[in-house]
Order: structure tokens, then sequence, then C-alpha cells
């Protein structure tokens, strides 16, 4: 399969390592899990089976030592959506084994202004995210191979300034 054919569906199926993922935005309301985030929002419990798909898949690559890990650029104070994303999608799918880490620009530069949202797979393949304003997802481009260098930087940096999870969301989760 050439670099140029290939979708994240299969670099999802073929990594053998690990799985990291960038995200940038604010607000991925409009990409999924809409119908959970309305239940967020107007208080209601989380629903049954919310995101127990993507949970069964990370569960299906952790038992096989894979890492899933992600860093997500954030500022304070939270939008609604991230208050529903960290707060409900990350707690669950650390029941699958994703780790996550927070890179928090509230008082401090961010240090990956302008970075794309984006997976990378055993430090060899990228595949961009592509979202418009309103966070809508639009697709995905794998990128070609002379391009990792410069996501392994970004990789690098975001894990250099974030920090896990747990520790961000004990002093600044709601």
């Amino acid at each position: 399969m050439t670099t140029s054919s290939r979708t994240l569906t299969d670099l999802f199926q073929a990594f053998e390592h690990e799985a990291f993922r960038l995200e940038t935005l604010d607000d991925y309301s409009k990409s999924g899990s809409v119908d959970a985030y309305q239940a967020f929002l107007a208080g209601k419990p989380q629903p049954d089976g919310y995101n127990t798909g993507w949970v069964e898949e990370l569960r299906s690559h952790t038992a096989k030592g894979k890492r899933v890990y992600r860093v997500h650029i954030v500022s304070r104070p939270l939008t609604d959506y991230l208050r529903f994303e960290l707060g409900w999608g990350y707690q669950k799918n650390m029941d699958g084994g994703e780790e996550f880490f927070i890179l928090d620009f509230t008082e401090k530069l961010n240090p990956l202004e302008n970075v794309p949202d984006f997976w990378f797979f055993d430090s060899e393949s990228v595949a961009v995210m592509n979202y418009d304003r309103s966070g809508k997802y639009l697709g995905s481009e794998v990128l070609p191979p002379e391009r990792t260098a410069e996501f392994t930087r970004y990789r690098d940096a975001a894990l250099a300034h974030a920090e896990p999870f747990t520790e961000w969301w004990a002093k600044h989760g709601s």
C-alpha cells in the first residue's frame, strides 16, 4: 500500500507500538458524541453505552502492549465542550488504557501555536486531522514520510510542556 493510498483507519489497524494524538481545538462538538454532549449540557447522566466502541478498540490495542496516548492543548476557563470531553470522554477512555496529558497555556505561551491536530503512529506515519471553524471533522490526510521529523518535534514538544491529565484535572477540573 503506498503512502498516498493509506487512510487513518489503515494506520490504526497497522500500528505496532504507539499511537499519539495531538488535540488543539476547544470544541469538537460537531464531530461526534453529539447526543452525549447534549446530555452533559442538560445535566443528565452519561448515556448507557457512551463511547463503548472506542473504549473496546482501545482495550484491543492496549491488551497487546500498544500505547495510545494524547496531549490536549487548552487554556482556562474551559469551554463547555472541553469540560464534557475531559470530564466524560477522557475519564471513560482511561478505562480502555488510553493515557492523557494536558498542555495548559493559560499563563504561558502556546509552544505549538498553529500546529494542526494529528495522529502519529509508531513515530513513522502521520495523519493530519482537518476541521472547519465550528469543530466539524472534515477528514484526515496521511502525510508523506518526509514530514515525519516535523511531527516528531511537535509530539516531543507537546509532551515536554504537558502534565499528566489526572494531576492537571485534580487542580483545574470542574
